[in-house]
């Protein structure tokens, strides 16, 4: 499947054509960014997916495997692409990126430690080699859920200090993710979260019968976006989260940049990151990161060797004047450029999932859009959907997108919009399986 470059492509006419392997998850929110980069870089691309009965046509016209195969899926795309000039190798999220790396290894293109994607997975995994590489983490221990939840054993409550956080190993997007201030929050999110990882299909045994109790670290939390090139860590941006994200449940509302954080953070949070890139044999291409901060010391929470998620990318673009997937793709093809953030400041509402229920409507979204600095409002989720809250859910309802002249003028407008909307969810009703 071919993108037609448009006439910004940066690859001179008489080249040989090069393309852009896409390796992408149906759904997922970053194809089509990389899609329409990759057509501004006279790029071709061939996307694989699962998708082969897709009605959009870019996933149907692609390849084809099966990510729960990985050998197989391999062998496919190897032997369907061994007459194309592959150049860049992508996997979209970090459900295919290992599997990216792994091409990228066969074809002697640059990649990352295949394990790489494992640890941005498997939180387990990723805090012992964080932990390995002294690169400051919360404290934690991993735990089985039935230690826990069995009320005759004392071990770990005995030796834990409230608050802390239990956090499934293997979920994303603050799924599961709880913070407990005593013995019996700590026995009902165990609960919780059993209930939650008894739904989930394709996990190793380990990701269902183990949790990580996490020392919470009162604080700051931010995202940090960069790129990664010969092992070096470059800082595009930090998101602001201007909301207290204390807990029990951890949505996250608002990301403003560029942030408000005195030089000397910003130099400590590249430097915990960088630390992060090496802890996980991150080489190359983009990164994406979750610190808190306590005080002065910066703590890593989480990071994936892939961009943001969501459309939170697109905000990007309002200061660095082009996207984010732009940046990845010049850099994969040796034609990066240095990007430098404007002082426009730009952010994103992520418009939170708060009760459950089927969704009806969405009321002041004209309201919302007259507001002064409201750049765009992308719903995503449509009538009759179930919509889920946190921690069982993983889905916001949409993007609200503003750029100003400074961040207070950012922020206030992302806040006033939220306070025009209004949810309308109908109530769920479940039959029961027992017989009357």
């Amino acid at each position: 499947m071919s993108v037609t470059p448009n006439s910004q492509q940066i690859l001179p006419p008489n080249s040989i054509k090069q393309s852009l392997l896409l390796i992408a998850p149906h759904g997922s929110y970053r194809t089509m960014r990389y899609l329409q980069a990759a057509t501004r870089l006279g790029l071709d691309v061939v996307i694989v997916s699962e998708g082969e009965h897709s009605i959009v046509s870019e996933y149907a016209q692609g390849l084809h495997v099966q990510f729960g195969q990985p050998d197989l899926a391999l062998d496919i795309i190897l032997k369907e692409t061994a007459n194309s000039n592959i150049v860049v190798v992508i996997g979209t999220d970090d459900a295919v990126v290992e599997l990216a790396a792994k091409v990228a290894q066969s074809l002697g293109l640059a990649h990352n430690d295949v394990n790489a994607s494992r640890l941005a997975r498997r939180k387990d995994l990723a805090r012992k080699a964080l932990k390995n590489n002294n690169t400051p983490i919360p404290e934690y221990r991993l735990v089985k859920l039935e230690t826990l939840l069995d009320a005759r054993q004392s071990y770990p409550l005995e030796k834990t200090e409230f608050p802390l956080v239990i956090k499934p190993i293997s979920l994303s997007a603050s799924r599961g993710v709880i913070r407990v201030n005593n013995q019996g929050e700590l026995l009902e999110a165990a609960q919780r979260i059993k209930k939650l990882l008894d739904k989930q299909t394709g996990s190793e045994a380990i990701e269902k019968e183990s949790v990580l109790l996490e020392e919470y670290i009162h604080g700051e939390e931010i995202a940090v976006e960069g790129i990664v090139e010969n092992g070096k860590f470059k800082l595009l941006t930090i998101f602001d989260k201007p909301d207290p994200l204390h807990g029990p449940y951890f949505d996250e509302t608002f990301y403003i940049t560029p942030t408000r954080l005195d030089s000397v953070t910003v130099d400590s949070v590249t430097q915990v990151v960088q630390s992060a890139c090496e802890a996980y044999g991150v080489n190359t291409g983009p990164v994406h990161a979750e610190c808190r901060i306590r005080v002065t010391q910066v703590y890593l929470i989480e990071m994936a060797a892939r961009t943001i998620g969501g459309l939170c990318s697109d905000i990007l673009e309002y200061g660095l004047g082009c996207t984010l997937e732009d940046i990845v793709l010049k850099q994969a093809i040796g034609c990066g450029s240095e990007n430098t953030f404007s002082e426009t400041a730009a952010g994103v509402l992520m418009i939170p999932v708060t009760q459950h229920g089927i969704l009806k409507r969405i009321e002041g979204l004209l309201d919302a859009s007259k507001i002064e600095f409201i750049e765009d409002i992308n719903i995503q989720l449509r009538e009759g959907y179930e919509l889920v809250p946190l921690p069982e859910g993983n889905s916001y309802l949409g993007f609200v997108f503003a750029k100003a002249p400074g961040y207070e003028q950012v922020e206030q407008a992302l806040r006033k919009a939220y306070g025009c909307l209004n949810v309308v969810v109908a109530p769920l009703w479940k039959l029961s399986n027992q017989n009357a």
